[in-house]
């Protein structure tokens, strides 16, 4: 028996250093863990703050004639007479061509014709039905029958009358359309016919392009999220290629309040005076819009802003425990991003936001 607690005796002498260096490293860690969780958990918040801030926006733009349009013949007929060409400046109603088509005057002279025919019919039916009708107030001259035909022919004889002059005016309508004139005033971009050339009816050949240049509409697709920044007062100013070292500048004047589906954008148009012909339609363009929201909104620092596979959030302390906020996120200003979502200004968010922070755990708030 003694010897059996020797035995024991020995191998705990033998263990001991061991036990006691577990028992150090035990006691020691609890220590350095608990420390390095305190340092985690001490947090800095800070709050949202809200602001309306102008911004600039640098986006592609498009100037376009004012006025554009491309003419083509109403009728069949051959080209009698060119007025214009490529570059020619036209004011409005000025001819620029004449059409020859032989049929369409023979038809406004057939119903030249039959109009002088109906209108003769129409005037005798009329003083005829006048007089038995001046004759009928004395009893007896003239029986009732005879005013009742009479009044039927005369309104007969009117109605075609009115019909054949409609078939006229309209005949003579086809007459004017042989007369190429211009819609505005403008520059001709295009010229694609010569004399002798078969134009209308079916024929798809463009006679002229037309387009009025002395004012430009610069069209520019702004981005989804930047369009209620635009109102009557947005401001822009661009540069095109042709000029590098002029700055333009112009006002809005009018834009689509609906958005593109495809573009997801909204199409804005600012006038672009245009005396002097320095800038040409079909340009495209540098533009710096200077941009202001609507409204005042929300701000927070780049860092706070968590983006994560779950989506984009910012964590908010209530009661020194995390909660996550899901936001969208708008424009960037330095270190400072828009964020749109359920905050105000008295929320207490995490200053360096990180997706470790996770959903109820509780903090300490620096």
């Amino acid at each position: 028996m003694k010897q059996i607690n020797c035995k024991y005796t020995h191998q705990l002498v033998y263990l001991l250093p061991f036990l006691l260096f577990i028992g150090a490293c035990t006691n020691k860690n609890p220590k350095k863990s608990q420390s390095l969780i305190k340092k985690a958990t001490a947090i800095g918040v800070i709050k949202p703050i809200l602001d309306q801030p102008e911004y600039t926006l640098e986006l592609p733009g498009e100037l376009k004639a004012f006025e554009e349009v491309i003419l083509y013949s109403k009728v069949k007929g051959f080209v009698k007479r060119i007025l214009v060409d490529r570059g020619s400046k036209v004011s409005k109603g000025q001819l620029l061509a004449v059409l020859e088509a032989p049929e369409i005057s023979q038809q406004y002279l057939a119903a030249r014709s039959d109009e002088n025919k109906f209108h003769e019919n129409y005037l005798y039916s009329r003083q005829a039905y006048n007089m038995l009708k001046k004759a009928a107030a004395r009893v007896g001259a003239v029986s009732a029958i005879e005013l009742d035909r009479a009044r039927s022919i005369f309104r007969s004889d009117s109605a075609a009358f009115a019909s054949v002059k409609a078939q006229t005016g309209a005949s003579a309508q086809l007459q004017n359309y042989l007369k190429i004139t211009a819609p505005f005033d403008g520059v001709v971009t295009a010229k694609n016919v010569s004399v002798g050339a078969l134009v209308g009816d079916g024929s798809q050949t463009a006679l002229f392009s037309l387009a009025q240049t002395e004012n430009l509409r610069l069209t520019v697709a702004i981005p989804e999220k930047h369009g209620q920044s635009i109102n009557n007062n947005t401001k822009v100013s661009f540069i095109v290629a042709n000029h590098p070292e002029k700055v333009f500048h112009s006002k809005l004047s009018r834009k689509n309040g609906v958005l593109d589906q495809k573009s997801r954008s909204v199409t804005a148009e600012f006038d672009v005076e245009n005396i002097s012909a320095e800038l040409g339609g079909g340009e495209y363009a540098q533009v710096k819009l200077h941009l202001k929201r609507a409204v005042p909104t929300m701000w927070l620092p780049v860092s706070s802003i968590v983006t994560a596979q779950s989506g984009t959030f910012v964590i908010k302390a209530i009661n020194q425990i995390i909660s996550r906020i899901p936001v969208s996120v708008g424009i960037r200003r330095a270190e400072l991003q828009e964020v749109f979502g359920e905050l105000n200004t008295e929320d207490q968010i995490v200053i360096s936001g990180t997706e470790e922070l996770t959903e109820g755990t509780k903090i300490n708030i620096k």
